[in-house]
């Protein structure tokens, strides 16, 4: 096969839509040399080994030859800016020689073999798991994604310096992303790296990382609302000047009055912090003053408590806004102190207060320890809280769980921010932010979870779906003889805690999820005028991969699979407008475990949207009402054993729901027609609209939008938070005697 000096370039078209055979008209950058290479991996690690970095760099770039990147670079200009990503955040000798190789056995006719034997066991072992991450190949892009996201989760448990360079891999392809032509890629790749690969740097700490991945799929899945916050942050600027070095150079001397010697900077957070920020917290632009972030770096851990009580005292403290991830660091490791106050000029500003240690830290997370060197990233205390996320997803894989269900709740577990709860012995729990008694009995044991019957907060009773807050004492009551409730699957938010129930519930469950989806084939089949076979329904097993007729029947019994679709596999001639059931609600929602017939409307105290959590109520004469679990109406239910469990179809999108919003608007020439233009460019449509006040300074609006899903309106509602004419919009839950009426 291939030498160390002169592997094969020839191409194994891996990748035929990133590379071409010839370059294509674009200009090409200056590649980084071989000594500036070696020079940067020296700055930080002297001893590092300069022969094996430039064999390495020799290496492939032999080997990749002459393929090229859609910008026009050479394709070796991709595995050595990753290389150069990884030199930033410090990594080993054998990382950065990863990422020289990463993509040779894929895209070359160099083998694991040929790797192995020229670079050893361990280079060969590393780029092995970067490359079988992205060579399974899938039915449905959802499922593709899901295992692809299993073999991460595997690879990352070998050798965490897999995922370090696999989020090198993407950072780079992210930015440069603008030179794929086709746009459905793009936006493919921009949100796999929204929901997978940002989540992940966060979670191991690289949040510098997370935030450009972020931003850099920003711009390419709404690149109009990102540009409507630089172009506010432009203005800011041109207003304030250097308002951000003034700041930093006041907070500095103010420490260094009281003799302290410390390093203080400031930046601007990124424009999809900002939209997030405006979407959770449901401000305009105007209102968000937290948008400049100050740093300020002391030598020990008593300089910081230290520096705080000299800020504390210099400037007023806003109340709410204070956290300490030292006594109770976050999950990732991540360790600083944080503060809003109306600092200099009058300016509200969010000080973080950290030692160098925990500078690096916050900077390169899992990179900055050495840790993952010795395989054993829980080898200490600290450590160990850091990967506990990471261990449970293990346990979720070796119990079996399908790839969708380990992949949503990974993501649960990925995008949490974090509340601290005490058990009454008084040990520490971390759960996301939201997550309920529930969550908490299951973070603490799974038998726990299984027999909880109630709990008590801070001393006294609370329903189990109350939502934790920090410092709560939580006290789990439970019985033998009780067992999970499939309403709980509702409301919590770990990943844990739902995949725990679920798996509770198929194995008690399945038997009758087995006659009743066989009740439900043989109604379907019938009504289509066909008979069903057991033969026809192991075809079916066939095709979804499952290994028996039964495991068909218990999906279909449990709400997994549509009995329509598998009627469809059946007789693929059957049109699909012949098998759909009736009505615009019947499309949308799918009640589970109840029997046909029962009717169910879409409740208007709270207008229900596709992707909101949804419970049912039984109300006599009308049948079953949608509402969503924090409508103030379930309040008014005797109690949980009233709620039913329902959930959105998987056709949800087909149709357009109501979605309620209050707006106020500045009193102003056109302010109306910007809120409706908003509206239309994001694809709503106004259904509805009623002014509730009006004054000199703001006309107030409640507003009735047809939009696709929760996901739909929350776009809008960005879209709208940025715009100068509007002053607040939120999404409203109406009461009976509200209704809208026309203009």
């Amino acid at each position: 096969m291939s030498t160390p000096t002169t592997p094969v370039a020839a191409s194994k078209a891996a990748k035929p839509a990133a590379i071409a055979v010839a370059a294509p008209a674009r200009g090409r950058r200056r590649l980084m040399r071989q000594a500036d290479l070696v020079e940067r991996v020296q700055a930080y690690d002297p001893g590092a080994d300069e022969a094996l970095l430039n064999k390495a760099y020799v290496y492939a770039m032999t080997a990749h030859g002459k393929q090229f990147r859609a910008s026009g670079d050479p394709y070796f200009a991709h595995p050595l800016e990753v290389a150069a990503i990884l030199t930033e955040l410090k990594l080993d000798v054998p990382t950065i020689v990863t990422a020289l190789l990463h993509d040779t056995i894929e895209d070359t006719l160099v083998t694991y073999e040929d790797v192995e034997k020229n670079f050893g066991s361990e280079i060969g072992q590393l780029v092995d798991g970067v490359t079988k991450l992205s060579q399974l190949e899938v039915f449905s892009e959802r499922t593709k994604q899901a295992e692809n996201f299993r073999k991460l989760m595997l690879a990352i448990t070998g050798d965490i310096r897999v995922l370090l360079v696999k989020l090198a891999d993407r950072l780079h392809n992210m930015r440069t992303l603008g030179f794929i032509d086709k746009p459905e890629k793009r936006a493919r790749i921009a949100r796999e790296t929204v929901d997978i690969y940002a989540p992940l740097a966060g979670r191991i700490g690289m949040q510098n990382m997370r935030e450009e991945l972020e931003d850099l799929a920003f711009a390419e899945l709404d690149p109009e609302a990102r540009n409507s916050i630089v172009t506010h942050f432009a203005r800011l600027d041109m207003v304030g000047g250097d308002r951000v070095g003034r700041i930093s150079d006041q907070i500095k001397r103010k420490l260094a009055e009281h003799d302290m010697d410390t390093w203080v900077y400031g930046r601007g957070k990124r424009p999809f912090s900002i939209w997030r920020k405006l979407q959770t917290k449901k401000l305009n632009f105007e209102q968000l003053s937290d948008i400049f972030g100050f740093r300020v770096i002391v030598k020990s851990v008593e300089d910081c408590y230290r520096a705080l009580g000299i800020i504390h005292t210099s400037w007023q403290m806003v109340p709410e806004r204070f956290k300490d991830f030292i006594s109770t660091p976050k999950s990732n490791g991540y360790r600083s102190i944080h503060t809003t106050v109306m600092g200099p000029e009058k300016q509200r500003v969010e000080i973080q207060i950290r030692t160098q240690e925990m500078h690096d830290v916050a900077e390169r997370g899992v990179a900055a320890h050495w840790r993952y060197r010795e395989h054993v990233p829980e080898r200490d205390a600290r450590d160990s809280a850091t990967y506990g996320w990471l261990r449970d997803m293990v346990d979720l894989l070796e119990r079996g769980d399908s790839p969708e269900e380990v992949f949503e709740n990974s993501r649960l577990n990925m995008y949490a921010d974090q509340v601290f709860c005490f058990t009454p012995k008084g040990s520490l729990i971390s759960l996301p932010r939201g997550a309920t008694p529930i969550d908490f009995a299951y973070a603490v044991h799974t038998d726990l979870g299984n027999m909880a019957v109630g709990a008590k907060v801070n001393g006294g009773h609370v329903p189990l779906h109350t939502p934790l807050k920090n410092g709560d004492q939580v006290e789990i009551i439970s019985t033998k003889d009780s067992t999970p409730s499939p309403l709980w699957e509702q409301f919590v938010v770990t990943g844990r805690a739902r995949a725990e129930i679920r798996r509770y519930l198929r194995h008690a469950q399945r038997g009758e999820n087995v006659k009743f989806g066989q009740k439900i084939l043989e109604k379907t089949f019938a009504d289509q005028g066909a008979e069903i076979s057991e033969k026809a329904i192991e075809e079916v097993a066939k095709k979804l991969r499952l290994s028996k007729a039964e495991d068909v029947y218990a999906d279909v019994g449990r709400g997994a699979l549509r009995a329509t679709d598998v009627l469809q596999a059946v007789f693929p001639e059957l049109k699909r407008a012949r098998v759909q059931p009736q009505g615009a609600d019947a499309q949308r929602i799918s009640i589970r475990g109840l029997t046909e017939g029962i009717s169910y409307k879409l409740a208007q105290c709270c207008h229900p949207l596709p992707g909101d959590r949804i419970v049912g109520l039984r109300e006599p004469g009308e049948g079953i009402m949608i509402h969503t679990i924090d409508c103030a109406e379930l309040d008014q239910a005797q109690g949980m054993e009233d709620w039913l469990d329902v959930g959105w179809g998987q056709n949800a999108e087909a149709s357009m729901s109501v979605a309620r919003v209050l707006v106020r608007v500045k009193n102003t020439t056109g302010a109306l027609a910007a809120v409706t233009t908003a509206i239309a460019v994001n694809g709503g449509n106004i259904f509805n609209m009623k002014v509730l006040d009006r004054n000199p300074l703001f006309f107030e609006f409640m507003m009735d939008i047809e939009v696709r899903d929760v996901a739909h309106l929350q776009n809008i509602v960005g879209a709208l938070r940025v715009n100068n004419a509007v002053e607040s919009v939120d999404r409203m839950r109406a009461s009976e005697e509200h209704h809208p009426g026309n203009i």
